[in-house]
């Protein structure tokens, strides 16, 4: 009786928890080993959250994101001061085919780019209230979160979440990436990153819930926009069955450091790992807008195809 009692936390989906097979041997390196996790049960926002929902809480709080801020050059060793300014990475798309090793050649660090003008100044938010908010770094997720009574998920429980229920499988709703033709996710079709062609309706981000839910009665999971978690980054999925709810709240500084990006040793940032794919995920480039799939970002950087939701923890 005390359970059908229990007032489930507005826009929050239960997930029971459980055991289940981490990852995949069959894609990209970072998602190996498969391995088993258990985690337990927890509430998660049945969509990510929305411009709409981030403006009520800089309304309440006075939140200023990351992108707002001038950087710190201390931050970053031997940057011009001429390339320090408040802004944030916005995707632009290629006049034609290019290499794909040369990520400038699609993103810019746009300056005034920020959540309400997420294309730089003079751009708006006006209509897309209900797609995610984007142009979030990793601080402004976690105090969104702090502030509604949750916290991010863990990458354990975001894929769990992700998988609704089907074990191993490719995809959060099976084994076939359009069943009977119909798009279950807002990615990229045609040749990334200079020819979109919007078969499933949108060229960047849609309104969430506008894809079908996975068996969780989950949206979003897969698709339109990236989504933070808790984890450091790990090159390697560690190969021993492990519990995994959350990461500590006072997480070792070894941790942090072995997230750094070996590519740019003079800068010390850790990162996170990023969950879901998004709008701009295509079979050309970046096949990752399946439940296993996880990407490093920097827990400064803001883009306009990575948002997040929440979670809570406890009994139903």
């Amino acid at each position: 009786m005390a359970k059908n009692l229990q007032v489930t936390p507005p826009g929050m989906v239960w997930v029971p928890g459980g055991t289940f097979r981490m990852g995949s041997d069959g894609h990209y390196a970072e998602e190996a080993p498969v391995h088993r996790v258990t985690v337990d049960g927890f509430w998660i926002d049945r969509t990510p959250v929305t411009n709409r929902q981030f403006a009520a809480f800089v309304e309440a709080t006075g939140h200023v994101t990351n992108a707002e801020i001038l950087p710190d050059p201390r931050d970053y060793p031997g940057a011009l001061p001429h390339m320090l300014y408040a802004g944030s990475l916005v995707f632009r798309k290629a006049k034609g085919p290019v290499d794909p090793t040369q990520w400038s050649q699609w993103w810019e660090y746009r300056r005034g780019a920020w959540w309400r003008e997420p294309y730089g100044p003079g751009s708006s938010i006006r209509g897309l209230e209900e797609h995610p908010v984007v142009h979030v770094a990793y601080v402004d997720a976690l105090a969104y979160a702090r502030w509604a009574g949750g916290d991010l998920p863990s990458e354990a429980e975001w894929e769990f979440a992700a998988r609704g229920g089907l074990e191993g499988a490719t995809f959060a709703w099976g084994e076939v990436m359009r069943p009977k033709g119909r798009f279950m996710a807002n990615t990229w079709q045609g040749q990334f990153p200079w020819k979109n062609t919007r078969e499933d309706g949108w060229e960047a981000t849609s309104p969430v819930g506008a894809f079908p839910p996975n068996g969780h009665g989950l949206c979003d999971m897969i698709g339109n926009v990236w989504e933070w978690t808790q984890d450091y980054w790990q090159p390697r999925h560690a190969t021993d069955a492990h519990k995994s709810c959350c990461i500590p709240k006072n997480p070792r500084v070894a941790a942090a450091e072995a997230s750094f990006d070996p590519a740019q040793p003079s800068i010390r940032i850790a990162r996170r790992a990023l969950k879901g794919g998004s709008f701009l995920c295509a079979p050309n480039y970046c096949r990752r807008y399946r439940p296993a799939a996880r990407h490093a970002e920097p827990e400064d950087t803001s883009t306009c195809h990575v948002g997040f939701r929440c979670v809570r923890r406890g009994s139903p």
